[in-house]
């Protein structure tokens, strides 16, 4: 268990916590939110003793393993990946080294060989002679293969570093568990391993900070909150909060409505997500949890959310576009070949592949920047595409221009008021406006490449994860604008909400295969 009493915390003049009273209770998952800079990874720090609050303090059950998931690609480069593994549970690694440094003496002593006796007890009692089987295990769930787990760290890519730093917290079943941005790096399936784990850890107390909805909804049995300096801790997994702050923001915006129906609205809510969570080993416990909530329970955000809205100018043809026998090579390695589909007017395809680079192939040949080395396109002539690379670097090179002249560049009506209006809709305002487009953070290229799009009025969009570096209030724009979306959209993403609520069909790219199916992602997947 960890509490938290009277924490505040203060970076120069500005003040990040107040006075926060929350605790994290044994057997629930904690989704840490909040809009970006509100403090979720620096909170996430001060858990784990890394930061020193301002004032206040943390409170963690005595005896209790704290493990962390840490971002530091280069803290064990000379380092066997197994050996990393197991360094995340550092008593049983210090009693392994121990345990060697006896067994090699010649001459023990009686006092040495009681150690030895102690250390063999505690070993035992660790599951020390299962430790490098588990870890062996906990990295074949995150994807990484069997013929890396020997090598040493600095010969891992960085997402492969990711995955054994994921595997060093998870290791031992520590009694608390942080981690921040667990996702990264991992595709679909590991994900999905990886939500299976944290939902099977009913000893411990996992606290989560990720832009992952469906992860979020997976795991949490509770969302904490941080807004307006305060972190509140409420029942329910994010889309329950997100209905939840959402009817209560309708509430405050009409006070003429009656408070009981948005209350029928809530319970009703609370029944459908009842149901829709029947098949979660802790479905029991949440049906409990949610029956107590009532709106009062969770207020108003100061969240802001960008307006996403693609209005194609015209209407495309019902046959979009053909492809016939189309192959393409990266230094002599085959990512496809002779690959053919037709896409129809209104289709939302998903391209999905063990390969990123077969997949930003795909999706960079038809959108015209780079030429397959085999095979033919042919696209409809009322057809007109927009594109959003996985990196959009060569974008925003131009240190002269700042973000009304970089978004004017795109837009039809070259007046200042109507960029600037449109920048407003994507959250820049003030003076952000006349920020040079060069020093933008990632999320914030992002925003401004989906402004480049929206202004196309385009009826194809071809997009490449488009929801890297968005926050959660982003991505939810964005899902929602895609759903909506009348044109034809065509798409890679690892957010599986994301990609589940929005495809209606999926090409799978594996080597010189591929498999063309018209349905959800879950279906692909058999996902019940």
């Amino acid at each position: 268990m960890i509490i938290v009493r009277d924490l505040s915390l203060q970076f120069g003049g500005r003040t990040l916590f107040k006075d926060v009273q929350v605790k994290f209770m044994k057997g629930n998952c904690y989704g840490v939110i909040g809009a970006n800079g509100a403090g979720k990874s620096t909170f996430v720090k001060i858990l784990s003793g890394d930061l020193s609050p301002s004032s206040g303090n943390v409170e963690i059950t005595p005896g209790e393993r704290v493990a962390v998931l840490r971002q530091d690609h280069y803290a064990h480069e000379d380092i066997d990946v197994l050996k990393t593994v197991l360094l995340g549970h550092k008593e049983l690694v210090s009693i392994m080294e121990e345990k060697e440094r006896l067994y090699a003496v010649e001459n023990m002593s009686n006092e040495e060989g009681e150690k030895l006796a102690e250390l063999e007890s505690r070993f035992l009692e660790l599951n020390g002679w299962e430790a490098e089987a588990e870890a062996g295990i906990l990295l074949s769930g995150l994807g990484l293969e069997t013929s890396l787990q020997d090598k040493k760290m600095k010969e891992l890519t960085g997402g492969e570093k990711v995955k054994v730093l994921l595997a060093q917290a998870l290791f031992g079943k520590p009694e608390i568990l942080l981690l921040d941005e667990p996702t990264n790096d991992l595709d679909l399936k590991a994900i999905n391993w990886l939500e299976n784990f944290i939902m099977d850890q009913e000893d411990s107390v996992v606290i989560v900070v990720s832009h992952d909805r469906h992860f979020l909804n997976k795991v949490c049995t509770h969302i904490c909150d941080i807004d307006y300096q305060q972190i509140k801790i409420h029942t329910g997994n994010y889309d329950f909060w997100y209905k939840s702050s959402q009817l209560a923001q309708r509430m405050m915006s009409d006070q003429n409505k009656k408070k009981e129906e948005r209350i029928k609205e809530l319970k009703d809510f609370i029944s459908r997500f009842s149901a829709n969570a029947s098949k979660s080993k802790q479905a029991t416990s949440r049906r409990k949890l949610l029956e107590k909530i009532s709106l009062d329970d969770i207020g108003p955000s100061m969240r802001k959310y960008p307006y996403v809205n693609f209005k194609p100018e015209r209407e495309a043809g019902d046959q979009l576009v053909r492809v016939e026998n189309l192959s393409y090579s990266v230094e002599g390695e085959s990512l496809f070949k002779k690959l053919s589909f037709t896409i129809e007017k209104g289709q939302k395809v998903l391209f999905i592949s063990s390969s990123e680079l077969a997949v930003t192939a795909i999706l960079k040949i038809l959108a015209g920047e780079i030429e397959p080395d085999e095979g033919k396109i042919e696209w409809g002539v009322t057809t007109s595409r927009t594109y959003i690379p996985s990196d959009n670097t060569e974008y925003f090179s131009n240190e002269e221009l700042n973000l009304v002249d970089w978004l004017r560049q795109y837009s039809k009506d070259q007046t200042e008021s109507f960029v600037r209006g449109f920048l407003g809709r994507m959250l820049f305002s003030g003076e952000e406006p006349f920020k040079k487009c060069n020093v933008l953070s990632g999320g914030e290229k992002v925003r401004c490449m989906l402004a480049k799009s929206m202004l196309s009025a385009a009826n194809v969009l071809i997009l490449d994860n488009p929801t890297n570096h968005l926050d959660l209030e982003s991505i939810t724009s964005l899902n929602e604008g895609l759903v909506e979306f009348k044109g034809t959209l065509l798409f890679t993403s690892h957010d599986h909400e994301f990609v589940q609520t929005i495809a209606n069909r999926i090409i799978s790219l594996n080597g010189d295969e591929y498999i063309d199916k018209e349905c959800s992602y879950d279906e692909f997947m058999g996902i019940e």
